[in-house]
């Protein structure tokens, strides 16, 4: 295959995050014309959020390092969405706060975005421009053109982005399903037109590239959930993503197949059902409904209520009906739970502590790794290799995936027909640049995670990550001493308080030991020592450490407080 015919000049891939990682998706196309030493043009594609795991604490989101952005400035001409799931759109408030570029994105997508950015105040200088499949728009030097694909969301396009040098594909995220439930099927043809136009990269969806086969069909969720719905006497509770309007639709139809009402629980569910019913993408006819207030007077077996928490939120309605917690809703014997979601990576012990919770009230819960009653969102192998034929692609890249993934789906683009050469796996804030002569690496940029917390927007760097880790772990000492300033004397102390180490009241003769090697510490040292506080703080923290480690075989953090008197 030949590259296009180009008038010199080449394009750039910079990947800021979503390689090597699940979530945080964000990368840029550039382009940079011939004899220039930066980019003239760039684009980015999706702009997401990672949530957070047991080894960041505290923390309320992972943003992408948005620093080179900001380096390009105006150059950066607009955001381009693939879809609106969190790992795609999250990070874009973040964004605009410095940068108020041009975001484009289907309908849905946008509806999703445009109440995010109103939530953050920037609903009305955002620039918001819808597009629908197989629209061409120009963007600066590039020409964009939008390609229907089917993902567990609605409206979800992947995109061709028509580049001096040639066309970059980027896939989204998407499966090949041949009966979706709206009967808009992936666009499967026009993939093929560009692969036999030429198309100079691929870009290519992996989080299934461990999978062989094909991932199934949406709709063969349905027979599952009438298999629950069949056997339950009482009332159906069924979690799935809030933005799974395909899923919605399932169990509402299903419900309705029973002779069940509906009622839904949840805002982001409730906010994005209604959406989706305004758009036309989702069909709940009003007397098929019931407000979650009059559930209490409706008979078990004549209610479905659908409701969020699938991944375990500590606060999410389905962890309090678990828990008893739940001002409106309870489950019991001959209830049924149906968790219709993939579990995240890193969220299996609180879905897990959810489901414990439910089988303690006596209700049957039907998982994915149970019952049919989920489907991934995600191309498996065979998808991935018919992706890679129809597009034929001259130089491939790998996206979206643990590194282990990106490894897997380069495999089989070699398989498939790409040489080995071809193929580049890279990772967040590698480079690679093409152009009439080929590809090759460039330095990389800087790239790298943000932490959310509060408030506060990269202020919470790892070493804070670290002590709170070290808290949770192992708990905390606070010493208190008193010294008199001119002579060292102690007057005061040492006064020592524990949290999440040992209770005082229960280990209060370990504690008076502790006390007691302080003061022998202290006394070891010179009056002039004394005065100083800094060595005070060190004799102290080391002889607790000391201490303790000898004792307990325990590391708590110690954290000296001296007080001149």
């Amino acid at each position: 295959m030949t590259v296009p015919a180009a008038g010199g000049g080449a394009i750039r891939i910079v990947p800021l995050g979503g390689l090597g990682e699940i979530g945080l998706n964000l990368l840029v196309v550039e382009w940079r014309p011939e004899g220039a030493d930066q980019p003239e043009a760039a684009v980015a594609i999706d702009c997401g959020v990672m949530f957070p795991g047991l080894e960041t604490p505290g923390i309320d989101l992972v943003i992408p390092d948005l620093s080179y952005l900001r380096s390009l400035g105006s150059r950066l001409l607009a955001v381009l969405l693939t879809h609106g799931h969190e790992d795609h759109i999250g990070a874009l408030p973040f964004l605009l706060r410095e940068q108020n570029v041009a975001i484009y994105g289907t309908e849905f997508t946008l509806g999703l975005v445009g109440a995010k950015l109103e939530e953050h105040g920037l609903r009305a200088s955002a620039r918001l421009s819808v597009f629908r499949p197989r629209e061409r728009w120009p963007v600066g030097p590039f020409e964009i053109e939008a390609l229907h694909v089917t993902h567990s969301i609605v409206d979800a396009s992947a995109l061709a982005i028509h580049t001096p040098v040639g066309t970059v594909v980027h896939t989204g995220d998407f499966k090949v399903d041949h009966t979706p439930i709206d009967g808009r099927a992936s666009d499967l043809a026009r993939f093929a037109e560009l692969g036999a136009a030429g198309v100079l990269c691929l870009l290519s969806d992996s989080t299934n590239a461990e999978r062989p086969g094909s991932t199934p069909s949406e709709r063969e969720v349905a027979p599952g959930l009438d298999h629950v719905f069949r056997r339950t006497s009482g009332k159906v509770v069924a979690t799935t993503f809030a933005s799974h309007i395909h899923r919605v639709q399932q169990i509402a139809d299903a419900s309705r197949r029973f002779g069940r009402r509906i009622a839904l629980l949840g805002r982001s569910l409730v906010d994005n059902v209604r959406l989706a019913g305004e758009l036309g993408k989702l069909a709940l006819p009003a007397d098929a409904m019931v407000d979650v207030d009059a559930t209490a007077s409706l008979p078990g077996r004549e209610l479905t209520v659908i409701t969020t928490g699938s991944q375990g939120e500590p606060r999410s309605a389905l962890a309090r009906i678990a828990l008893g917690d739940h001002p409106r809703l309870s489950v019991g014997p001959g209830d049924a739970v149906v968790i219709s979601a993939r579990v995240i990576p890193g969220n299996e012990r609180a879905v897990s502590a959810v489901v414990n919770h439910l089988y303690r009230h006596g209700a049957d819960v039907y998982a994915d790794d149970d019952a049919d009653v989920h489907v991934s969102g995600h191309a498996s192998q065979e998808e991935l290799r018919l992706m890679l034929r129809l597009t034929r692609p001259r130089f491939f890249v790998p996206v979206h995936g643990e590194y282990r993934q990106l490894v897997r789906h380069a495999r089989l683009a070699v398989e498939t027909g790409v040489p080995e050469e071809s193929c580049y796996v890279l990772e967040d804030g590698h480079t690679l640049a093409i152009d009439a002569n080929g590809a090759r690496r460039e330095e990389p940029v800087g790239a790298g995670r943000v932490f959310v917390d509060g408030k506060g927007v990269g202020d919470v760097e790892e070493v804070v990550l670290r002590d709170r880790r070290h808290l949770a772990e192992d708990g905390l000492v606070l010493a208190v001493v008193g010294v008199h300033s001119p002579t060292g004397e102690i007057v005061a102390g040492p006064d020592l308080v524990s949290r999440g180490f040992v209770f005082e009241g229960a280990r209060q003769e370990l504690l008076d030991e502790a006390r007691a090697a302080v003061v022998d510490a202290l006394a070891a040292i010179s009056p002039e020592s004394r005065s100083d506080p800094v060595e005070v703080q060190e004799s102290v923290r080391r002889t607790l450490k000391r201490f303790f480690s000898k004792r307990l075989d325990r590391r708590p953090m110690i954290i000296p407080y001296v007080v001149a008197m």
